[in-house]
């Protein structure tokens, strides 16, 4: 019999679907160390959040053929010494797009239409008309070219946007304008109206939105991080909106996490801060048994070949 752990608080709505699919297998739940200490070593697979599967966890599992990542990120499972070769690791790659998108929109329209002023007056009760700037016409340069950019776009293009995408790994991609390699990044940022981060983490692209690439933005662009807190050099973008340099930010992943109390992102007038939920929706578990579902099917029939989303580590 095949022992999976979900290693997720949501456990038990896992099992409850997944056991009806699959009776042979036998599924474990927990979300703390201590919750699976009984029965880690006799474990075959693990799903959970990739960046919530401690390297302690996967170390005691001495069993471990698979890990399926419930995200779209595996740079903590790829990191060194954290898998051992003979392991597999899938991910989730593709499913997030509904969501993202509508953060990203939910974004760039409460930044362009300065939302918190509105919400500010309705507060106060104060009846106050200002401009509405529209997305028509706008330009969004978005780094990374991925599905989820690919999802983003083809939204974007319905809103009358120019879209324009960096990438090292594509010429093009569908529903872009324009697609441009990392090497004309600051170029390419000085021309966007908002510029939008999908690039996956690495070493390769730490910091890659640095201070030279934030003072190549226009004063009236927006700067929004939905990729990961390393991509963006933090202290470079919190100098820049001090100074009035760009119009404003939006950012779902930072540097620590969750945001400590102190950091001034939290006050400024112009930045929405929402506390990492770019990937999550209430259909979040329908979304990944698109994945989860075919892939236990393979693994237990021993068709390797046919698992989707498999990370090279």
């Amino acid at each position: 019999m095949t022992n999976v752990l979900i290693y997720d608080v949501r456990g038990p709505q896992y099992r409850a679907l997944l056991a009806q699919r699959f009776p042979s297998v036998s599924f474990h739940i927990g979300h703390h160390m201590k919750d699976v200490e009984g029965v880690i070593a006799d474990i075959d697979v693990i799903f959970g959040l990739g960046h919530h599967i401690p390297a302690e966890l996967i170390a005691k599992a001495k069993n471990l053929k698979w890990v399926q990542a419930l995200t779209t990120g595996t740079e903590t499972l790829t990191a060194p010494g954290v898998l051992p070769p003979h392991v597999l690791l899938t991910s989730t790659r593709g499913i997030h797009g509904p969501q993202m998108s509508e953060l990203a929109y939910l974004n760039m329209i409460a930044l362009a239409r300065d939302f918190k002023r509105n919400l500010r007056n309705q507060a106060e009760a104060k009846w106050d008309q200002y401009g509405q700037p529209i997305l028509q016409g706008k330009t969004i340069v978005i780094v990374g070219l991925g599905l989820l950019a690919e999802h983003l776009a083809e939204r974007c293009k319905m809103f009358g946007m120019t879209v324009v995408g960096i990438s090292n790994g594509r010429a093009g991609a569908p529903h872009f304008d324009e697609v441009h390699p990392r090497s004309d990044l600051k170029p390419q940022a000085a021309r966007a109206d908002f510029l939008m981060l999908l690039v996956p983490y690495s070493p390769d692209t730490h910091h890659l939105i640095d201070r030279s690439v934030i003072a190549a933005m226009k004063p009236s662009a927006f700067l929004i991080n939905l990729a990961r807190g390393g991509v963006l050099d933090e202290a470079a973008l919190i100098e820049h909106l001090q100074a009035g340099k760009i119009a404003g930010a939006g950012i779902d992943v930072f540097s620590a996490m969750p945001l400590p109390p102190d950091n001034p992102l939290w006050r400024m007038p112009n930045v929405i801060i929402t506390p990492n939920i770019g990937g999550r929706s209430d259909i979040f578990i329908e979304q990944t048994m698109t994945v989860l579902e075919p892939n236990i099917a393979a693994f237990i029939g021993g068709r390797m070949n046919d698992m989707r989303n498999v990370i090279p580590h």
